[in-house]
């Protein structure tokens, strides 16, 4: 349930509300608006009376949750979430562009694939230090020495840096030098791991699990909101089907149905979508054009020699294209809307 707040109510009347949700059994989650508070009810086993609230000095409506994500809900929150990173705005009318290689392989490498998409018009440069990989002979990533290399781009480009933690026992180590965490497909239902970025203080990057439900994917968010983190950005990445032209099948129709049931952004991932580069551009087109809020793209100097992802990963030429024509896109949708 929500229960919203008069626009004048006081403090005093809102923490009267905080400790009789309390003294209910129940979590009291206050939703700071631009007019008024609201406050959700969470941990309820079943419907929550209204009336109990409804009397009290200050208390405006009590509005019932239908959805099982709750916080994630537009039911609790109607206006859209704009995630901040650095200078880059992330949700509801901004569009962001994320890029950069599979791995950080190198400082080299880095720097050099940093400039040029910054130049291309990339927001954020993203590149795994710590990679999950099908096959414990593949390449595993350079650990904490990736993480320090990232720390170089941001700090020779501007540019706020994404990478993926894969593990409680590395967490604290991520956070301290990555802008955003992203949590990849393969963790989206590791659930001690979602507690554990729900008490971050950075934003956090939800990846939708190679065969999970959209239900499953906000539910998933909704552990991060739930322990206090409500900067998450979503990311579809294609999902596992019988197909054999494309790594993944990239679910184009989650976007719509997403900004339809959250307020939590949604970007697009083609490239791990795609799995071939030739598909790429087209697929990042597609997610501008059904609404998305970003994408997220692989971009390599020298993919054939990419000790992660090459196939998949565009030449700095090509992401130049793709991204001209993404916001040329998006500033026409946004004209004619």
């Amino acid at each position: 349930m929500l229960l919203v707040m008069n626009k004048n109510a006081t403090p005093e009347e809102i923490d009267a509300v905080i400790a009789a949700i309390k003294e209910q059994g129940y979590v009291p989650r206050p939703i700071p608006g631009g007019e008024r508070v609201s406050i959700g009810i969470l941990y309820n086993k079943g419907p929550i009376d209204g009336s109990l609230f409804l009397g009290m000095p200050g208390v405006n409506e009590a509005i019932p949750v239908t959805r099982p994500y709750k916080l994630v809900s537009r039911e609790i929150q109607p206006k859209g979430t704009i995630v901040r990173v650095g200078d880059a705005l992330i949700g509801n009318g901004h569009f962001t562009i994320i890029a950069g290689p599979c791995a950080v392989e190198s400082e080299f490498q880095s720097l050099t694939i940093a400039e040029k998409v910054k130049k291309a018009g990339a927001d954020m440069f993203r590149g795994g230090a710590f990679k999950p990989r099908t096959s414990p002979y593949a390449f595993q990533g350079l650990g904490l020495e990736g993480l320090k290399i990232l720390a170089k781009v941001r700090e020779a480009t501007g540019m706020p840096v994404v990478t993926e933690v894969l593990d409680l026992e590395n967490f604290a180590l991520v956070e301290e030098y990555a802008d955003v965490v992203q949590i990849g497909t393969r963790n989206m239902q590791n659930f001690s791991l979602l507690k554990r970025a729900g008490l971050s203080k950075k934003p956090i990057l939800l990846k939708r699990g190679m065969a999970a439900t959209v239900e499953e994917w906000l539910m998933a968010a909704e552990y991060i909101l739930a322990e206090g983190n409500s900067q998450v950005i979503l990311c579809e990445r294609g999902v596992r089907t019988f197909v054999n032209h494309s790594r993944n099948t990239l679910d184009l129709s989650a976007v719509p149905v997403v900004r339809n049931e959250s307020h939590l952004p949604i970007i697009i991932d083609p490239s791990h979508a795609a799995g071939r580069r030739d598909q790429v551009a087209p697929l990042g087109r597609a997610a501008v054009a059904v609404g998305a809020h970003g994408i997220m793209v692989e971009v390599h100097h020298d993919p054939g020699k990419a000790l992660s992802d090459g196939a998949q990963s565009l030449y700095p030429e090509q992401f130049e294209v793709l991204a001209r024509q993404a916001r040329s896109i998006y500033k026409n949708l946004q004209e004619n809307s």
